[in-house]
Protein backbone atom coordinates (compact mmCIF):
# COMPACT_ATOMS: atom_id res chain seq x y z
CA UNK A 1 0.00 0.00 0.00
CA UNK A 2 1.01 3.23 -0.87
CA UNK A 3 2.13 6.34 1.64
CA UNK A 4 -1.44 8.25 2.19
CA UNK A 5 0.56 11.18 0.42
CA UNK A 6 0.93 9.26 -2.60
CA UNK A 7 -2.09 6.68 -2.80
CA UNK A 8 -3.72 7.62 -5.51
CA UNK A 9 -8.08 7.12 -5.56
CA UNK A 10 -10.18 6.24 -8.48
CA UNK A 11 -14.06 6.65 -9.03
CA UNK A 12 -15.54 4.04 -11.53
CA UNK A 13 -18.20 6.35 -12.00
CA UNK A 14 -18.70 10.16 -11.56
CA UNK A 15 -22.72 10.68 -10.12
CA UNK A 16 -23.20 13.09 -6.90
CA UNK A 17 -22.42 10.41 -4.17
CA UNK A 18 -18.53 9.82 -5.96
CA UNK A 19 -18.21 13.40 -6.04
CA UNK A 20 -18.92 13.86 -2.50
CA UNK A 21 -16.44 11.14 -1.31
CA UNK A 22 -13.82 12.91 -3.10
CA UNK A 23 -14.64 16.39 -1.69
CA UNK A 24 -14.36 15.07 1.75
CA UNK A 25 -10.94 13.14 1.15
CA UNK A 26 -9.47 16.04 -0.77
CA UNK A 27 -11.02 19.30 1.46
CA UNK A 28 -9.43 17.22 4.73
CA UNK A 29 -6.18 16.57 2.58
CA UNK A 30 -6.25 12.51 2.93
CA UNK A 31 -5.34 12.19 -0.18
CA UNK A 32 -3.73 15.22 -3.15
CA UNK A 33 -6.49 16.17 -6.05
CA UNK A 34 -3.73 15.60 -8.14
CA UNK A 35 -3.97 11.69 -7.06
CA UNK A 36 -7.67 11.38 -7.72
CA UNK A 37 -8.91 10.03 -11.37
CA UNK A 38 -12.83 9.87 -11.81
CA UNK A 39 -14.27 8.29 -15.10
CA UNK A 40 -17.51 8.73 -16.55
CA UNK A 41 -18.66 7.45 -19.96
CA UNK A 42 -19.44 11.76 -20.72
CA UNK A 43 -18.56 15.18 -19.68
CA UNK A 44 -21.95 15.85 -17.69
CA UNK A 45 -20.57 14.90 -14.11
CA UNK A 46 -16.60 14.99 -15.12
CA UNK A 47 -16.71 19.18 -14.67
CA UNK A 48 -17.30 18.78 -10.85
CA UNK A 49 -13.95 16.28 -10.37
CA UNK A 50 -11.86 18.53 -12.75
CA UNK A 51 -13.19 21.64 -10.41
CA UNK A 52 -11.89 20.02 -7.86
CA UNK A 53 -8.48 19.71 -9.73
CA UNK A 54 -8.78 15.80 -10.22
CA UNK A 55 -8.26 14.24 -13.19
CA UNK A 56 -10.88 12.73 -15.10
CA UNK A 57 -11.40 10.07 -18.21
CA UNK A 58 -13.93 8.27 -20.06
CA UNK A 59 -11.94 4.99 -19.84
CA UNK A 60 -12.87 2.74 -16.89
CA UNK A 61 -9.84 0.33 -17.39
CA UNK A 62 -7.93 3.21 -17.08
CA UNK A 63 -8.82 3.96 -13.70
CA UNK A 64 -7.62 1.13 -12.37
CA UNK A 65 -4.25 1.09 -14.43
CA UNK A 66 -3.37 3.96 -12.76
CA UNK A 67 -5.44 3.73 -9.06
CA UNK A 68 -4.92 1.58 -6.61
CA UNK A 69 -7.78 2.22 -4.32
CA UNK A 70 -10.73 2.43 -6.50
CA UNK A 71 -14.30 2.94 -5.77
CA UNK A 72 -17.27 1.54 -8.13
CA UNK A 73 -19.81 4.38 -8.03
CA UNK A 74 -22.02 3.14 -11.26
CA UNK A 75 -25.49 2.59 -10.81
CA UNK A 76 -26.32 -0.99 -9.19
CA UNK A 77 -27.69 -2.01 -12.55
CA UNK A 78 -24.67 -1.22 -14.53
CA UNK A 79 -22.26 -2.57 -12.31
CA UNK A 80 -21.91 -6.24 -13.71
CA UNK A 81 -21.03 -4.69 -17.10
CA UNK A 82 -18.25 -2.60 -16.17
CA UNK A 83 -16.84 -5.58 -13.71
CA UNK A 84 -16.50 -7.41 -16.69
CA UNK A 85 -15.03 -4.44 -18.56
CA UNK A 86 -12.28 -4.03 -16.07
CA UNK A 87 -11.99 -7.16 -14.13
CA UNK A 88 -8.47 -7.81 -16.66
CA UNK A 89 -6.90 -4.73 -15.14
CA UNK A 90 -7.87 -5.62 -11.18
CA UNK A 91 -4.54 -7.01 -9.50
CA UNK A 92 -4.11 -8.54 -6.01
CA UNK A 93 -2.30 -4.73 -4.99
CA UNK A 94 -5.83 -3.52 -5.72
CA UNK A 95 -7.86 -2.39 -3.08
CA UNK A 96 -12.08 -2.65 -4.54
CA UNK A 97 -14.54 -0.17 -2.80
CA UNK A 98 -18.12 -0.81 -4.63
CA UNK A 99 -20.87 2.04 -3.70
CA UNK A 100 -23.82 0.16 -5.50
CA UNK A 101 -26.91 0.06 -3.14
CA UNK A 102 -28.29 -3.51 -3.27
CA UNK A 103 -25.03 -5.66 -4.65
CA UNK A 104 -23.81 -7.66 -2.13
CA UNK A 105 -19.99 -8.66 -1.04
CA UNK A 106 -20.36 -12.36 -2.21
CA UNK A 107 -21.57 -11.08 -6.12
CA UNK A 108 -19.34 -8.59 -5.87
CA UNK A 109 -16.52 -11.42 -5.47
CA UNK A 110 -17.89 -13.53 -7.86
CA UNK A 111 -17.34 -10.84 -10.78
CA UNK A 112 -13.93 -9.63 -9.80
CA UNK A 113 -10.74 -11.92 -9.72
CA UNK A 114 -10.41 -14.58 -6.92
CA UNK A 115 -7.92 -13.10 -4.25
CA UNK A 116 -9.24 -9.18 -5.05
CA UNK A 117 -9.81 -7.47 -1.22
CA UNK A 118 -12.95 -5.74 -1.56
CA UNK A 119 -15.24 -3.78 0.70
CA UNK A 120 -18.94 -2.73 0.23
CA UNK A 121 -20.13 0.97 1.67
CA UNK A 122 -23.06 2.80 2.10
CA UNK A 123 -23.00 6.66 2.39
CA UNK A 124 -25.64 9.03 2.77
CA UNK A 125 -26.24 12.20 0.71
CA UNK A 126 -25.07 14.45 3.40
CA UNK A 127 -21.42 13.13 2.30
CA UNK A 128 -21.58 15.78 -0.01
CA UNK A 129 -21.10 18.13 2.48
CA UNK A 130 -18.91 16.25 4.55
CA UNK A 131 -21.45 15.56 7.46
CA UNK A 132 -22.72 11.89 5.68
CA UNK A 133 -22.99 8.57 7.98
CA UNK A 134 -21.17 5.61 5.85
CA UNK A 135 -20.95 2.21 6.99
CA UNK A 136 -18.63 -0.50 5.21
CA UNK A 137 -18.54 -4.22 5.11
CA UNK A 138 -15.28 -5.99 4.13
CA UNK A 139 -15.14 -9.30 1.94
CA UNK A 140 -12.90 -11.92 2.63
CA UNK A 141 -9.82 -11.55 1.50
CA UNK A 142 -9.44 -7.77 3.13
CA UNK A 143 -8.02 -7.04 6.54
CA UNK A 144 -7.20 -4.62 8.55
CA UNK A 145 -4.73 -2.74 6.64
CA UNK A 146 -7.87 -2.33 4.43
CA UNK A 147 -10.30 -1.49 6.70
CA UNK A 148 -8.31 1.19 8.39
CA UNK A 149 -7.20 2.74 4.94
CA UNK A 150 -10.92 3.02 3.77
CA UNK A 151 -12.09 4.26 7.76
CA UNK A 152 -8.97 6.56 7.20
CA UNK A 153 -10.46 8.50 4.64
CA UNK A 154 -13.79 8.56 4.86
CA UNK A 155 -13.88 9.90 8.08
CA UNK A 156 -13.68 12.80 6.45
CA UNK A 157 -16.97 12.96 4.97
CA UNK A 158 -18.68 12.44 8.37
CA UNK A 159 -19.55 9.16 10.78
CA UNK A 160 -17.52 6.17 9.73
CA UNK A 161 -18.48 2.86 11.09
CA UNK A 162 -17.50 -0.53 9.95
CA UNK A 163 -20.29 -3.13 10.39
CA UNK A 164 -21.62 -6.38 9.64
CA UNK A 165 -22.78 -7.16 6.12
CA UNK A 166 -26.52 -7.59 7.05
CA UNK A 167 -26.55 -3.46 8.69
CA UNK A 168 -26.16 -2.40 6.06
CA UNK A 169 -29.64 -2.48 4.48
CA UNK A 170 -30.49 -1.09 7.87
CA UNK A 171 -28.32 1.43 7.56
CA UNK A 172 -30.34 2.25 4.11
CA UNK A 173 -33.64 2.70 5.85
CA UNK A 174 -32.07 4.38 9.06
CA UNK A 175 -30.09 6.95 7.24
CA UNK A 176 -29.92 6.78 3.07
CA UNK A 177 -33.60 7.41 3.36
CA UNK A 178 -33.73 9.09 6.91
CA UNK A 179 -32.49 11.87 5.46
CA UNK A 180 -35.61 12.41 3.63
CA UNK A 181 -37.45 11.74 6.79
CA UNK A 182 -35.56 14.59 8.23
CA UNK A 183 -36.31 17.26 5.58
CA UNK A 184 -39.99 16.37 6.01
CA UNK A 185 -39.82 16.76 9.87
CA UNK A 186 -38.04 19.97 9.37
CA UNK A 187 -40.72 21.36 6.48
CA UNK A 188 -43.64 20.48 8.81
CA UNK A 189 -41.76 22.42 11.64
CA UNK A 190 -41.05 25.29 9.89
CA UNK A 191 -44.90 25.09 8.18
CA UNK A 192 -46.02 25.40 11.95
CA UNK A 193 -44.09 28.67 12.48
CA UNK A 194 -45.39 30.03 9.39
CA UNK A 195 -49.02 29.24 10.28
CA UNK A 196 -48.39 30.98 13.63
CA UNK A 197 -47.27 34.40 12.19
CA UNK A 198 -43.34 33.50 11.24
CA UNK A 199 -41.95 34.55 7.90
CA UNK A 200 -40.89 31.20 5.80
CA UNK A 201 -37.10 31.52 5.15
CA UNK A 202 -36.40 32.56 8.42
CA UNK A 203 -39.12 29.33 10.01
CA UNK A 204 -36.74 26.91 7.66
CA UNK A 205 -33.54 28.66 8.91
CA UNK A 206 -34.46 28.39 12.83
CA UNK A 207 -35.93 24.55 12.18
CA UNK A 208 -32.51 23.53 10.09
CA UNK A 209 -30.73 24.73 13.33
CA UNK A 210 -32.83 23.52 15.57
CA UNK A 211 -32.01 19.95 13.83
CA UNK A 212 -28.21 20.47 13.57
CA UNK A 213 -28.09 21.36 17.31
CA UNK A 214 -30.11 18.51 18.74
CA UNK A 215 -28.24 16.45 16.93
CA UNK A 216 -24.92 17.94 17.85
CA UNK A 217 -26.04 17.35 21.52
CA UNK A 218 -26.83 13.73 20.88
CA UNK A 219 -23.30 13.08 19.26
CA UNK A 220 -20.87 15.03 21.63
CA UNK A 221 -23.16 13.82 24.94
CA UNK A 222 -23.53 10.38 24.27
CA UNK A 223 -27.08 10.90 26.36
CA UNK A 224 -29.83 8.28 24.55
CA UNK A 225 -32.11 10.80 22.72
CA UNK A 226 -35.39 9.55 25.54
CA UNK A 227 -33.00 11.36 28.04
CA UNK A 228 -32.22 14.66 26.45
CA UNK A 229 -35.93 14.44 25.15
CA UNK A 230 -37.11 14.77 29.23
CA UNK A 231 -34.74 17.32 30.02
CA UNK A 232 -36.09 19.48 27.57
CA UNK A 233 -39.62 19.12 29.61
CA UNK A 234 -41.00 21.51 32.60
CA UNK A 235 -43.94 20.13 34.46
CA UNK A 236 -46.65 21.89 32.57
CA UNK A 237 -44.66 23.75 29.85
CA UNK A 238 -44.53 24.15 26.35
CA UNK A 239 -43.00 21.16 25.35
CA UNK A 240 -45.09 18.15 26.92
CA UNK A 241 -47.81 19.88 25.55
CA UNK A 242 -46.73 19.62 22.58
CA UNK A 243 -44.80 16.02 22.47
CA UNK A 244 -48.85 15.34 23.54
CA UNK A 245 -50.00 16.10 20.45
CA UNK A 246 -47.03 14.45 18.48
CA UNK A 247 -47.75 11.21 20.75
CA UNK A 248 -51.32 11.18 19.78
CA UNK A 249 -50.19 11.49 16.07
CA UNK A 250 -48.24 8.54 16.21
CA UNK A 251 -45.42 10.06 15.29
CA UNK A 252 -42.59 7.94 17.01
CA UNK A 253 -44.47 4.32 15.57
CA UNK A 254 -44.55 6.12 11.93
CA UNK A 255 -41.27 6.58 11.85
CA UNK A 256 -40.44 3.02 12.89
CA UNK A 257 -42.52 1.67 10.21
CA UNK A 258 -40.94 3.80 8.04
CA UNK A 259 -37.56 2.72 8.65
CA UNK A 260 -38.80 -0.99 8.63
CA UNK A 261 -40.40 -0.02 5.21
CA UNK A 262 -37.08 1.37 3.70
CA UNK A 263 -35.13 -1.50 5.12
CA UNK A 264 -37.27 -4.08 3.89
CA UNK A 265 -37.34 -2.29 0.20
CA UNK A 266 -33.44 -2.26 0.64
CA UNK A 267 -33.60 -6.19 1.37
CA UNK A 268 -35.79 -6.89 -1.62
CA UNK A 269 -33.53 -4.93 -4.38
CA UNK A 270 -30.55 -6.93 -3.05
CA UNK A 271 -32.56 -10.34 -4.00
CA UNK A 272 -32.76 -8.86 -7.71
Amino acid sequence: MEARGELRVGFVGAGRMARGLAQGMVRAGKVQAANVLASAPSNRNLGAFQDLGCGTTHCNSEVLQRCTLVFLATKPHLLPGVLQEVSAAVTQGHVIVSVAAGVNLQTLQQLLPAGTKVLRIMPNLPCVVQEGAVVFARGSCAGEQEAALLKGLLSACGLCEETPESYIDIHTGLSGSGVAYVYLFAEALAEGAVKMGMPSPLANKIAAQTLLGAAKMILETGEHPAKLRGDVCTPAGTTIHALHELEKGALRATVMNAVEAATTRARELGKK
